[in-house]
């Protein structure tokens, strides 16, 4: 075995990732705190094609440094808004047709093994603060909740560990391929 080199990845260039389809799929954060975090979340989606990230409330935007630091770029492929309130992104989301899913411990949340997308589904995936979660408030304007099951003494993964979980999990069972 040899590890490969970069320049081996056959990895897209900004303006190459910039022309290529992305997934149907926009992730949503609701006033997460780390720019360490939020750039994991620019990171990740750069690289399962992402449509785009809705940054609200205290969520940092770019450019920032800190953010940089994880993103390493990424902050600067992947298409990003602001929005003051989370529930106006949500708005905003359904009013383009996305079904809109909090990443959630609640009552009656779909585990995320039988979470099950429509083939065509446009689909929004909210992601809260580190130590509150998302808003009740936002919950309650979601069309639903997945859950990631969990077995030992804690309970939640770190944001952006929960966002790496979910996103490759939603993105394989959308069976997506670049249009």
């Amino acid at each position: 075995m040899r590890k490969l080199r970069t320049n081996e990845l056959n990895r897209l260039n900004p303006e190459e990732y910039g022309k290529t389809g992305k997934m149907p799929l926009v992730v949503v954060l609701d006033n997460v705190r780390s720019c360490n975090n939020i750039g994991s979340f620019f990171r990740t989606s750069d690289a399962l094609l992402i449509d785009s990230i809705y940054l609200c409330g205290i969520t940092a935007t770019p450019p920032n440094k800190e953010i940089h630091k994880t993103a390493l770029d990424a902050e600067k492929t992947v298409n990003w808004q602001y929005f003051e309130h989370t529930e106006e992104a949500i708005e905003k989301l359904k009013g383009d047709g996305f079904t809109v899913y909090a990443i959630e411990q609640i009552d009656n949340s779909i585990m995320l093994p039988e979470f099950s997308p429509e083939q065509d589904e446009k689909i929004a995936l909210v992601f809260g603060n580190e130590v509150k979660g998302v808003q009740q408030k936002v919950v309650d304007i979601c069309d639903g909740a997945i859950e990631i099951p969990q077995f030992g003494t804690k309970h939640s993964f770190n944001v952006s560990v929960s966002a790496g979980i979910v996103l490759w999990d939603i993105f394989k069972k959308m069976k997506w391929t670049e249009s």
